[in-house]
């Protein structure tokens, strides 16, 4: 993996946070925080969403087990058809199960961050409720934009069947 690291304790202030996001629901700032430290088993960041958003849309895992922390702000959880109130302080599991959905939204008027922390398998399929889509990834999470990664999306309306385009000679 080749992980650097100057010290294995990193503060707060001194992370460096990139944005993403689509259209007017998600949109979030992420900082990296596993590889600034030497992390290799576990991936972590802290997350900053504004009033009205979403980092990433409502999904499932079925390998990956996620928790967060919040650290400040309120919002609302989507979990497996529920709705919950979240706050600072509060710790949220969302298990390697597709069957529970999750999905944080800042439904407040000021800034909500938290942390997220997760194990880091090579390989997750992701299940999409909201828009009917599936994703399988395999690689690297600590360099989502390597070459080497695996990643595809797509609805199971449009899938192949298995024996698809294999010569019958």
């Amino acid at each position: 993996m080749g992980l650097t690291m100057s010290k294995p304790v990193i503060n707060l202030d001194e992370l460096d946070f990139d944005s993403f996001g689509k259209g007017e629901k998600f949109h979030a700032e992420r900082a990296a925080v596993a590889s600034r430290i030497g992390a290799t088993l576990l991936g972590y960041a802290v997350v900053r969403l504004q009033p009205g958003k979403r980092a990433w849309p409502y999904h499932s895992h079925h390998n990956i087990e996620e928790v967060f922390y919040v650290l400040s702000g309120t919002g609302t959880l989507r979990h497996a058809d529920a709705e919950y109130p979240i706050r600072a302080g509060d710790f949220i599991c969302s298990p390697a199960d597709p069957e529970q959905p999750h999905q944080i939204i800042n439904t407040s008027d000021e800034e909500l961050v938290y942390i997220a922390m997760s194990n880091q398998p090579g390989t997750d399929v992701m299940l999409y409720p909201d828009s009917g889509k599936y994703g399988v990834w395999h690689g690297d999470w600590a360099d989502p934009a390597s070459p080497d990664n695996f990643k595809v999306f797509a609805r199971e309306e449009t899938a192949v069947d298995y024996w698809d385009g294999e010569a019958e000679d």
